[in-house]
């Protein structure tokens, strides 16, 4: 039987930790850890940052059982993944309103019983805020790591707490973990899963365009959005025809890249999965973006992506590796990290023959 989590000491946990380690140096039997959680629900670039980290768990302790919680709607990036054993779904956009909170309670008790059944010898929250908090604490198991610098009060719920550092890109920052564990992080590896749906659709799409740009006009935050006429005009320049994606959030936006482009661009927004829109970077010659989650799949694949920052740090979450161009806008502001904001000038001032001149450095290599 478990042991409750409040007769652990200290003593015990460090106990644990050293043998997980051990295990590894000695290249012994992976008898520990058994089962291992991964606490990253989202979004949708955070989680494609922490592949490096699954592929180093996973290289670090090959016979483990990972399992890993997941946000609803991003659970195509890891279903059918040869790395990881088991996702467990959570709707955590229902949990923020008031008026489900009926249901919501309902499913995080059933949550909270998954978890404690499954008896996990060690869960990482890579996400640090309370709600992944929480949910690392309820598994009860015997090591919860996390960050030391966890926002929300999150790090309360941790019994081993690893320095990430704040000034440093996302993947590097969750390799650390990996390297507290002793596990080698000197390759970073993007592992995504190979795609055996029918994406007949896509593929039709990818023959008859042959080569190709794509253009992510979209963002989660309205500052971080790059007007949609400024890629149209972009689009319209390139010597390929363009592929404009985004979710049915960006319709209006991606529309008005087409009207601009000349007829130079189509727009797939609102109409891909997530399996689908990982086809369609996987093949493209380049990628042209604001901060936003499918630049970070274009870059694992080593897409070279022309990346347009304003309001967020390209040294914390821009496109991962080499080959890629970053224009960031020379506001005095920038980065402010807000979400809102009256005038957008860190955006709006970044000027289309700036950005076509990056993009020209992407071509001549082409």
């Amino acid at each position: 039987m478990q042991r409750p989590y409040s007769d652990i000491s200290q003593k015990h946990i460090d106990t644990v930790f050293a043998v997980f380690k051990r295990f590894k140096r000695n290249k012994m039997p992976a008898a520990l850890p058994q089962k291992i959680l991964i606490v990253k629900p989202s979004s949708l670039g955070d989680v494609v940052h922490s592949l490096p980290f699954l592929n180093a768990i996973k290289s670090c302790f090959p016979k483990s059982e990972i399992h890993w919680v997941i946000a609803r709607g991003l659970e195509g990036l890891l279903e059918g993944h040869p790395m990881v054993d088991k996702l467990i779904v959570i709707n955590k956009d229902i949990w923020k309103k008031i008026s489900k909170t009926g249901k919501t309670i309902k499913e995080v008790r059933q949550l909270f019983k998954i978890l404690r059944n499954e008896n996990y010898d060690m869960v990482i929250d890579l996400q640090g805020l309370f709600r992944s908090g929480v949910i690392t604490m309820a598994t009860r198991a015997p090591l919860r790591i996390g960050f030391a610098e966890a926002r929300e009060g999150s790090r309360l719920f941790y019994n081993k707490r690893v320095k990430g550092g704040k000034e440093i890109h996302a993947v590097e920052r969750y390799m650390k973990i990996a390297e507290a564990l002793e596990c080698d992080t000197d390759d970073i590896i993007f592992p995504y899963p190979l795609i055996k749906n029918n994406l007949e659709q896509i593929k039709g799409i990818k023959s008859t365009l042959k080569g190709y740009a794509v253009i992510v006009p979209g963002a989660r935050w309205v500052t971080k959005i790059w007007p949609a006429e400024n890629f149209g005009r972009i689009a319209s320049l390139l010597p390929v025809k363009s592929i404009v994606i985004g979710s049915k959030d960006d319709l209006i936006i991606a529309e008005k890249v087409v009207e601009a482009s000349g007829g130079k661009a189509i727009s797939l927004a609102g109409s891909t999965s997530l399996r689908e829109l990982i086809e369609i970077m996987r093949d493209a010659m380049f990628v042209i973006s604001n901060d936003s989650g499918p630049m970070h799949i274009a870059a694992g694949f080593n897409v070279p992506v022309a990346a347009i920052f304003g309001p967020t740090s390209p040294s914390r979450t821009g496109p991962y590796g080499k080959g890629h161009i970053i224009i960031k806008s020379d506001a005095q502001c920038s980065p402010c990290f807000k979400k809102r904001c009256k005038d957008l000038k860190c955006m709006k001032g970044i000027a289309v023959d700036r950005v076509y001149e990056k993009i020209s450095d992407i071509l001549e290599r082409k």
